[in-house]
């Protein structure tokens, strides 16, 4: 998951939460804080975990906004480290309970993975998103009906009450484009994407056009790889790259598996994606043909309806 950055230095819990900020991303805040405070007093783990009757990989958890916090535990090692004073005990203390507070999401607990709810969590507070696909349009960028066919072919025995219920969630974090602080969602798309009739031509047609409406948003840039660029910079699959205006907060690379994700936030990860992101970018068509090419997509899939 994702490490804190830490200098051993408290910062000022203002500059850190972005007012969008969603309970996962309060919970790494709040976690990296009370890492930053444990190891400037150069106090172990295991010797926090024992202020607090717990492990240290209960501590280590909590440092990296793996789990809910309690108020008695905060408190308690906030005095092992030396914060004393009231005025400088109460921001921490008043964010636990809002790092607590359940996110819209938790709804959807019946539909929703653990690993994939952290996703959800960090998305909803990300400044900026960009996706590189394969073989899927982004759930962000998806019409309902691409949605209902998707996840009928990754849940094929699932009952229609439950598609429903993961076709509402994918919509619901959509409303993240069209908020008034809304984040900047790039996504490239390889040309095969547009070009599978997940869901029949019809259902094509439809996501086409949801794309093209999505595109009169200021926050939204799409690009397309074409298949005459052959092979291309991201052999290795899809991924998405989810960027935090806190400066506590790392980019997060995010890659989806069948029944798990991978986090990577180690700096050199990161910016290897970075660079393989760009060159797609720059191999890519420009974002001005990217109009005429869903229009040009959209004609070839109408006429075999």
């Amino acid at each position: 998951m994702i490490t804190p950055h830490a200098d051993g230095e408290p910062v000022s819990l203002s500059s850190m939460i972005a007012p969008q900020a969603s309970s996962t991303v309060l919970r790494i805040v709040l976690g990296a804080q009370l890492r930053r405070l444990r190891e400037g007093r150069d106090i172990t783990l295991e010797e926090a975990g024992r202020a607090i009757r717990a492990s240290h990989s209960k501590v280590s958890r909590m440092e990296l906004g793996r789990v809910g916090f309690r108020i008695r535990d905060v408190a308690d090692l906030l005095t092992l480290y030396g914060v004393i004073e009231e005025d400088d005990r109460r921001p921490l203390l008043s964010l636990v309970e809002k790092a607590n507070q359940p996110g819209w999401w938790h709804n959807y607990n019946d539909v929703l993975p653990s690993w994939f709810e952290t996703y959800v969590g960090l998305e909803e507070s990300a400044a900026g998103i960009r996706n590189y696909e394969v073989q899927f349009v982004p759930g962000l960028l998806q019409s309902e009906g691409y949605a209902r066919a998707v996840v009928r072919l990754g849940f094929p025995g699932a009952a229609p009450q439950e598609v429903e219920r993961r076709v509402r969630l994918r919509l619901a974090r959509q409303k993240l484009l069209h908020r008034p602080d809304p984040p900047h969602l790039w996504a490239v798309l390889d040309e095969a994407v547009l070009r599978r009739p997940l869901g029949g031509a019809e259902v094509m047609c439809e996501q086409i056009d949801h794309i093209l409406q999505a595109l009169e948003l200021p926050n939204v840039t799409v690009q397309i790889v074409p298949f005459s660029v052959g092979g291309h910079a991201a052999a290795g699959g899809p991924f998405s790259i989810l960027r935090f205006s806190q400066p506590d907060l790392p980019d997060v690379v995010y890659m989806e598996q069948l029944t798990s994700a991978v986090y990577l936030e180690k700096r050199d990860d990161v910016d290897r994606y970075l660079e393989v992101m760009e060159r797609l970018c720059i191999e890519a068509e420009p974002v001005t043909r990217t109009r005429d090419i869903l229009v040009e997509i959209r004609g070839e899939l109408a006429r075999r309806r």
